[in-house]
């Protein structure tokens, strides 16, 4: 990279291109990179020609149904469960700290879509707030956020699917409705708690069918073929009716809004006459590590608000309907989310709800097995609608991004009759389609989860950096409250709670104090020799009187955990298979060390900047919960933007619009 005072001689340095034939060397200076757009000329872009431009059909009642659609889905059908297992009852409270975090971020989105009031969302935002490569960087996320979100909902529509058609009596083979990672790593654990002392028949659900699938698979040499075929055929039908056009989807996305709501407020209705406050009790099991375990889970269930505005060039009114739209969305879904998650806890103890469709099981357990086919049913719906907008946004975020220049111009084609982006839909399809055969519920929704994250932290922060620049702006604008002094103030509240109540955990972290393993990860971490060792121990000491080992541990890690980890201290293994330390679990602790420098910046840069409270706590909240997913996340996050960066730098780059019209 060279850089040059002179940026007339670099904007006009032509010998080097990559049409010359000749090595490609880019002259340029590094604020090249940041070179952004004005409000005027993305909207003059979009009015410059109507066969570009897709059709105006969205009112705030379409805006309302789409979040509906979006939020109220995998949420309240699927990931519930594991977020309620994890945090208990005190889970409702992570549900509201998500809500509140993500109306912050909306108050951020809702200024952009007001201001600027096309396709594109997040990447728009940052073309206007950071310039190009930010732009690029945002853009390359959210392909991660729609596309890897879209994965994570067509495996568990086809959960649903598949149990809908097992209760009518169709029961199809397990490797057909399963991705090859869960049936692998299931059936090795199952062996593991096998040689263990538990029977097949008290594994868990999903690990029998995790065992079933792998066992009976098609094998070609050793490779056991196992695909979720049903959550391809669902991508392929929805693909087909974005494809059609906006007027299609909004109808079908109203019609399956409806039919949704119809039986969440049934559930509730009926649930709460089965609930037993008995349930409540512990109310926060696992403590606050037990409810924020499940930030990914959660988080992934309102995603969806951001969804509204990759719809903005489609709205009548934008500028007045966008921002209600997403407000009204998150406060509704939010409530649902409360009330359902306290229904779900009352009615089954907590520990029972780690299952793929929470709903149906519970009110199966208890013999509902009518309302259990209605859920099942309205499931199958929920999650095609948020399927359907998740579907509807991505290929306008590889409009928005085509019309740059910054991918090829096959992406901002729109089709002549149903003024969709065709090209970019079918693509979309295919994007979804064929990873969603093979990679599980756990590692795409994690990774959905991050790439929003980073959205939301951008958008919010893009806020900041404009506030007082004069440029056009729209009707909406988030309210002015100067955070010079609350967020030092806040800092300071933080740190003095850290070091008096959460002094104990506070220490452990800083010092990495090593940390004991869960009953789950120690059994199945034993060799054969070892599990006889560990279960002749444990009896020796008036322990398990069964042969289940897990089971034993996990009870009485539950039941005292202090008791719990001095027995794993004098078990006959391992000082590494009973304690995480060291390296191995400090860098897990790399995202939060990472939040708390970013904190400290933050007030600094309030203080300095007079910023703005809401989105600086939306950018705050929304940079915490990523700090709270794994490192592995944060990794594969990393090599996903390198990849982008790569793309960038050999296409991107060469044939953005922006650098060729100020070249």
């Amino acid at each position: 990279m060279l850089h040059c005072k002179n940026t007339d001689f670099v904007r006009n340095t032509n010998n080097f291109s990559l049409d010359s034939g000749k090595p490609y060397v880019i002259f340029m200076s590094w604020t090249s990179l940041f070179r952004k757009k004005t409000v005027q000329e993305i909207m003059s872009q979009v009015n410059k020609s109507s066969e570009e431009s897709l059709g105006k059909h969205l009112t705030l009642k379409d805006l309302i149904s789409f979040g509906i659609a979006a939020i109220v889905g995998a949420g309240v059908f699927s990931t519930i469960g594991t977020a309620s297992a994890d945090g208990g009852p005190a889970v409702i409270f992570l549900f509201i700290f998500t809500g509140i975090a993500c109306g912050f971020a909306a108050f951020a989105y809702a200024e952009f879509a007001s201001m600027v009031p096309v396709a594109g969302s997040a990447y728009t935002y940052s073309y206007v707030a950071f310039g190009e490569l930010i732009a690029w960087i945002i853009g390359w996320a959210l392909i991660m956020e729609y596309s890897v979100g879209n994965i994570t909902l067509a495996i568990s529509w086809s959960d649903y699917f598949t149990r809908l058609l097992a209760t009518g009596g169709l029961e199809l083979p397990q490797w057909v409705q399963m991705d090859y990672l869960t049936a692998s790593t299931g059936f090795n654990d199952a062996i593991a708690l096998m040689k263990a002392g538990k029977t097949f028949e008290n594994l868990p659900d999903s690990m029998q069918h995790a065992y079933t699938a792998f066992q009976t698979a098609p094998q070609i040499g050793s490779f056991h073929f196992v695909a979720d075929l049903p959550a391809l055929l669902i991508i392929i039908l929805i693909t087909a009716l974005v494809y059609r056009g906006i007027k299609e989807s909004r109808n079908a996305s109203n019609a399956m809004v409806i039919v949704k709501l119809a039986v969440i407020l049934l559930v509730i209705s009926v649930g709460v006459f089965y609930v037993d406050v008995e349930n409540f009790n512990p109310f926060a099991p696992n403590g606050a590590a037990g409810v924020l375990k499940g930030v990914s889970a959660v988080f992934f269930a309102y995603i969806g608000f951001d969804a509204i505005s990759t719809t903005a060039e489609e709205c009548k009114n934008p500028q007045r309907d966008l921002p209600r739209g997403m407000m009204w969305s998150i406060i509704i879904c939010t409530l649902l989310y409360i009330i359902i998650a306290l229904v779900l806890t009352g009615m089954v103890n907590y520990s029972e709800l780690a299952v793929g469709d929470p709903l149906a099981y519970v009110f199966d357990k208890l013999n509902l097995k009518w309302l259990s086919g209605i859920i099942a049913v309205s499931a199958v719906i929920a999650m095609a609608s948020v399927l359907l907008v998740f579907q509807l946004g991505q290929p306008r975020i590889w409009l928005s991004m085509s019309r740059d220049g910054l991918l090829p111009s096959r992406f901002s084609k729109v089709h002549p009759k149903f003024k969709t982006p065709s090209f970019a839909t079918i693509v979309t399809g295919f994007v979804v389609a064929v990873p969603a055969l093979f990679l599980n519920l756990t590692t795409v929704t994690d990774l959905c989860s991050i790439g929003t994250l980073f959205a939301f932290v951008l958008v919010c922060a893009g806020v900041l950096v404009l506030q007082d620049k004069d440029i056009p702006r729209g009707s909406f604008k988030t309210p002015f409250i100067n955070a010079k002094y609350i967020a030092s103030l806040l800092l300071i509240l933080g740190v003095v709670y850290a070091f008096t109540i959460n002094k104990e955990n506070t220490v452990k972290f800083i010092t990495n104090a090593p940390q004991v393993y869960a009953p789950s990860e120690i059994i199945t971490s034993l060799s054969d020799a070892q599990h006889e060792a560990v279960g002749s121990y444990i009896k020796s000491q008036g322990g398990a009187h069964t042969d289940d080992l897990e089971l034993y541990l996990k009870e009485l890690n539950f039941q005292d955990a202090a008791k719990y980890e001095t027995l794993v201290n004098d078990l006959p293994i391992d000082q590494e298979q009973k304690y995480e330390s060291g390296i191995q679990l400090f860098k897990h602790k790399i995202p939060m060390w990472i939040f708390f420098l970013s904190l400290v910046l933050t007030a600094v840069w309030a203080y300095r900047k007079n910023l703005s409270l809401i989105p600086l706590l939306g950018m705050v909240c929304c940079f915490y919960m990523m700090a709270e997913l794994s490192i592995w996340n944060w990794i594969y996050f990393g090599i996903w933007l390198v990849i982008g960066l790569i793309i960038y730098f050999t296409f991107g780059i060469k044939h953005s619009k922006l650098n060729k019209n100020n070249g």
